[in-house]
């Protein structure tokens, strides 16, 4: 038996110029489940998504999905695509042992936490708000590591330095004052030891109130534990704007961050995997 892709509408383009096209995964013309493709919005046209592949339960189990997989891939590179890109439920492990056996490579995963009684910081530690005034001198020194993770992300080198600083303005147009945002330094002894970016009102995540975009512990100062109560006073600040629930994204590299997130009790809730398209 033959298992292949049949279009079930014409390829759709967006007003950003994102092209997108769904397909039902037949095997001998009858259609045993859905697929549906996409360039990446951020990352431009040469990075693909399998947005969604999903087969009928009674054909699970026969190789379905792989062959689709494969079939998706060949269409990016079509579309021109040298990379693919999708995102896996942390609970759908079928589908991850899938994509381990195609060659897909974690890039990073999605973590929430449901939050409970406001903690405590250790003693010693305080937070304050970021003012305006210190706000140039921080986003300027987040530039160069937005624009290294943006380049990891398959972002093309001409777009990172536009991307970088569209990511900070974009979320926080009104700096350090920002409304929705929450920007908070945490001093330790007396000493500034680092910085956490809290999104309070425009969380990327639908199952998150509110969302972490950023924990940075200056370097003299690591390894002291200051990265946990950063997460800490980013837990207070969701709960006192009303969120029950804080997301965050880490990189699978990040094998330091992954502990800390696991020991306050993060868990996994999407995989985000990719692969080149040679």
């Amino acid at each position: 038996m033959t298992t292949t892709l049949r279009p079930t509408g014409p390829e759709q383009f967006d007003a950003e110029g994102v092209r997108s096209r769904c397909y039902d995964i037949c095997v001998n013309s009858r259609p045993v489940g859905s697929l549906k493709l996409s360039t990446d919005p951020q990352k431009g046209p040469t990075t693909g998504r399998v947005v969604r592949l999903a087969v009928d339960d009674a054909e699970r189990r026969r190789g379905r999905g792989a062959v689709a997989a494969l079939s998706a891939e060949e269409v990016l590179r079509r579309w021109g695509c040298n990379r693919v890109e999708t995102s896996i439920p942390a609970d759908a492990h079928a589908a991850l042992g899938l994509a381990g056996s195609l060659g897909y490579q974690e890039r990073g995963r999605s973590l929430l936490k449901e939050l409970g009684d406001r903690p405590r910081l250790p003693p010693g530690s305080e937070d304050r708000a970021m003012t305006q005034a210190e706000f140039p001198a921080w986003r300027e020194r987040g530039q160069p590591l937005q624009q290294r993770l943006l380049a990891e992300r398959g972002v093309p080198p001409h777009e990172v330095v536009r991307r970088a600083a569209d990511a900070f303005d974009g979320l926080l147009p009104q700096g350090a004052d920002t409304p929705t945002a929450a920007l908070r330094v945490l001093v330790h002894d007396g000493e500034e030891v680092g910085v956490v970016w809290v999104e309070l009102e425009r969380s990327p995540r639908r199952d998150a109130g509110a969302y972490v975009y950023e924990v940075e512990v200056d370097e003299a100062y690591r390894g002291r534990g200051h990265g946990r109560s950063l997460m800490l006073v980013a837990e207070r600040e969701a709960l006192d704007s009303g969120a029950g629930i804080l997301g965050l994204h880490v990189y699978a590299y990040n094998t330091p961050a992954l502990n800390l997130y696991s020991s306050l009790g993060y868990r996994p809730v999407e995989l985000h995997f990719f692969k080149p398209l040679l």
